[in-house]
This record gives C-alpha cells, sequence and structure tokens, in this order.
C-alpha cells in the first residue's frame, strides 16, 4: 500500500488560504481547503459591484476551477465549527476533519464597536451579498426619491453616508460619487442633482492613514473636487434608518449609512485558547504558528504580529499572501526536520483609487497621484484577477464606463426589491450577526 500523506487542512479560501494551497501543489501532502462559500472573492473591487460598475461574477471565482489541475487538492464546502486543537480535529458542519496540519486564514468581518443600530439597519461591504444590498438601497432609494412630493424627505433618501476614511471608505465615496453625478443624473432627470450628498464621515484627523501625508491631503482634495463632504474628527454613535447621529448631538437626515470603519478577525479563532490582540487577532509566535500549537498556523486578518518598529502588521492582501507562503515553507521545513524561520513582511507598498483619472500610489519610497497612479491602480488589478474572463469582463466594463459614462449593472434584485437594508439582510444573512438577527426577528 502506498503510504499515507500527511493531511494539510486549509480554512479560508481569500488571498492567503489560495496562496497556501498553491504553494502546497509539489509538496508531498494532501491539502483540503474549507470554506462554507464555493468561490474567491477578489475583495479589493467589491465596492464596484456595489457602485453599480461590475457584476458579482465578474470578481469571483469557482475553487474548484481554481485548483482542477491541482492532484493533491481537494475542496470541502462547509462551515468551520471550531477547532480541537489537541485532538487535530477541524469541527465543520459537514462533519469532522482531522489534520495532520492546519493553516487557519478565516480572514476578517466587520466591527461595529458596539452599534447595534448601525449594524442593524446600516449596510456593511465585507461579500458580495452585501455589495448587491448596497447597490440595491442606492438605486432604490433614486426611484423613489424620484416619486416623493415631499422636500425634505426626498432630500434624506439622496444623503449618503460612508463611513470610514480607509481604502473601502475612500474608494466607495469616490466611485458612488461619480455613479450618480455621471449616470444616475442621466437616468433620473427629474431629479436636482443638487439635492444629492455623498458624505464620507471619519473619526480621525485623516484619510487613508498608512499613506504620507502629501498623498493624505491630495486624496480630501480630489475627493472634495468630486463633490463628497469629508467631515474629519466625526464620530457616528447612531443610525435608525432615518438619521445619522453623530458624537456631538449633530443629525444628518440620511436612508443610507454604509459602513467601512471597522473590520475584526472572524469570531473562529476566539474559541482557540490564544491570546487575543487588537480587533480579535490572534497573537501568533513570529513563525505564524499559534501558541502552543506546533502543528496550526494562523495568518492573514486572523494573526497578529508586529514588525520591527513595533506596528502592527496590516489587514491587507499583501500581508495574507505572504505568510501563506511562510507558513507552506514551514510545513515543508518541519516534513524535512529542519527548524523553522520567523517570518518578515516585506511591503510592497499601497494603492487607492479615488474614482475616474485619479488614484494615490505609494510604491517602494515613491509616492505618486493622479492619471498615472490610476492607470497603474487598474493594470495591477486586471493582472491579480484571477481567470481570463474575468480579467476580460471587468476591462470592458471599464472601458464601458470610461469612454460612454455609463455604468452596465444598474439592476435592482428582484428578491429586495421592496426591502429596505435591515430587512435585506434579515432575509439574506451572510454572517454570523446577520443569522443572530435573522432568528431574533423570527
Amino acid at each position: 500500500m502506498p503510504e499515507e500523506r500527511p493531511h494539510v487542512v486549509i480554512v479560508g479560501a481569500g488571498f492567503g488560504g489560495l496562496r497556501a494551497a498553491r504553494a502546497l501543489r509539489r509538496t508531498p501532502v494532501q491539502v483540503t481547503l474549507v470554506d462554507r462559500r464555493n468561490y474567491h472573492l477578489f475583495q479589493p473591487l467589491l465596492y464596484q459591484v456595489a457602485t453599480a460598475g461590475l457584476s458579482p461574477e465578474d470578481i469571483a471565482h469557482p475553487v474548484r476551477a481554481i485548483f482542477r489541475r491541482q492532484r493533491n487538492f481537494a475542496f470541502r464546502l462547509a462551515e468551520v465549527l471550531g477547532v480541537d486543537v489537541a485532538g487535530r480535529v477541524l469541527r465543520t458542519s459537514t462533519g469532522d476533519l482531522p489534520f495532520d496540519w492546519l493553516i487557519l486564514a478565516p480572514g476578517g468581518t466587520n466591527n461595529f464597536f458596539g452599534l447595534d443600530s448601525v449594524e442593524e439597519n446600516g449596510l456593511a461591504l465585507k461579500d458580495i451579498e452585501d455589495a448587491v444590498a448596497v447597490r440595491n438601497q442606492v438605486l432604490r432609494m433614486f426611484e423613489t426619491a424620484v416619486q416623493e412630493p415631499d422636500a425634505d424627505r426626498r432630500r434624506a433618501m439622496l444623503n449618503f453616508v460612508v463611513v470610514g476614511g480607509g481604502p473601502t471608505g475612500v474608494e466607495s465615496s469616490g466611485a458612488l460619487s461619480e455613479l450618480i453625478r455621471l449616470v444616475l443624473t442621466k437616468d433620473f432627470p427629474d431629479l436636482n442633482v443638487k439635492d444629492v450628498r455623498v458624505i464620507l464621515v471619519e473619526a480621525t484627523d485623516r484619510l487613508l492613514g498608512a499613506m504620507p501625508e502629501r498623498l493624505r491631503e491630495v486624496t480630501a482634495e480630489i475627493l472634495w473636487r468630486k463633490h463628497v463632504e469629508v467631515r474629519f474628527g466625526a464620530q457616528v454613535t447612531r443610525f435608525d434608518g432615518e438619521r445619522v447621529v453623530l458624537r456631538g448631538g449633530e443629525v444628518i437626515p440620511a436612508r443610507t449609512l454604509i459602513w467601512a470603519a471597522g473590520v475584526r478577525a472572524e469570531p473562529l479563532v476566539d474559541g482557540l485558547g490564544a491570546p487575543l490582540g487588537p480587533q480579535g487577532r490572534v497573537r501568533v509566535r513570529e513563525t505564524l504558528q499559534l501558541p502552543g500549537a506546533d502543528r496550526v498556523f494562523v495568518i492573514g486578518d486572523a494573526a497578529y504580529l508586529e514588525d520591527d518598529q513595533g506596528a502592527a502588521l496590516p489587514m491587507m492582501a499583501p500581508v495574507a499572501q505572504q505568510q501563506a507562503d511562510h507558513a507552506a515553507r514551514s510545513i515543508v521545513r518541519a516534513l524535512r526536520g529542519e527548524p523553522l524561520q520567523s517570518f518578515r513582511y516585506r511591503n510592497p507598498g499601497s494603492m487607492a483609487t479615488i474614482g475616474r483619472n485619479a488614484a494615490v500610489a505609494h510604491v517602494k519610497g515613491l509616492q505618486f497621484s493622479g492619471f498615472f497612479a490610476w492607470v497603474a491602480w487598474l493594470v495591477l488589478h486586471i493582472v491579480l484577477l484571477i481567470g481570463f474572463r474575468n480579467r476580460l469582463l471587468v476591462l470592458i466594463n471599464w472601458a464601458w464606463d470610461y469612454f460612454l459614462y455609463d455604468r452596465a449593472v444598474r439592476l435592482i434584485h428582484a428578491r429586495e426589491m421592496h426591502t429596505g437594508p435591515a430587512e435585506a439582510r434579515r432575509a439574506h444573512p451572510t454572517d454570523a450577526a446577520g443569522e443572530a438577527a435573522a432568528k431574533k426577528a423570527g
């Protein structure tokens, strides 16, 4: 009988999990990837689905198709319920899965910082269902506003509040403003464009905190030129579906709040019995191993590790991918009886687009913005997308939008046509919080 290969189980089909599985393709192990969805989602472009620029299928790719030619690979569609670290067993909704090595890359989820009203009535942007719900809400507000005779109520329907000045908030608010002013104003000529407001709310005094100061200032200036109202030092305390309340008592009448202000590790890691750092992330060893468990690695958004300057590594795709490579190499070294090495992050830089012809980039100490940065951002994201079909469709959609000032996917999903943000989430729960809300409502 052939010798049984060591079993490596990977949790999560995001950037880290996918990279780890690929890195082990020539290793004498059996790899099983577990995820509750059967596709890999290119999250950096999720906001473009939310703003009607792309279809969900353009930025997602089936896991089984990605690994069709990898012989040592298997996929299991299941919800991960917990980990028996000592017994080396992964508990899933489809049964227990024994492992010899485990790579946990479950990613992150929304952090509402205890703001229950925002969680209940606002819209997040973490998965395809979230993006479609945002698109539905924006289009629905225009359809409703054009029929609303009361001027105050109409203005409230056309106020769109985006919370969070990180990359997701900046990119979403810029794209949303362009969707409204370049496309929807043509679809709804009876509405006064002056009634429409896109408001970006940031609790600190800066946007894109990881960027150099000059690029942060450029970002704020570009957003203002694109008619996005940037509010610094503004902290949301409540949203009841009709009014956004800021700390200090200011009230913004609005029916739409898009939450891009907080992320934490998936709650799965809470049950590992390991010390947690900020944002619920596991404080891993320098080798990325779980404390007290040599055969368990935690990578990506779920792992907390500091760089040489004492700053936490960011919850970004390049970190997850480099950690995935390191975890895979560590398993290979362990199988050979070699000592494991510490992880060192190599920062490739960061980029953010702010709409048509505008982006900022900080790469290897170089800072650039404007059209050249925007082209570099486009090329990078086309290259990083998985699958030729997805690259081609995204390129065609971007070209169509750029030359014709048109967005291709201005559709309200039929099942959510008569529901608001909270009702839509209860009808289509996408995470533990959504499921809890659904049960409570039912």
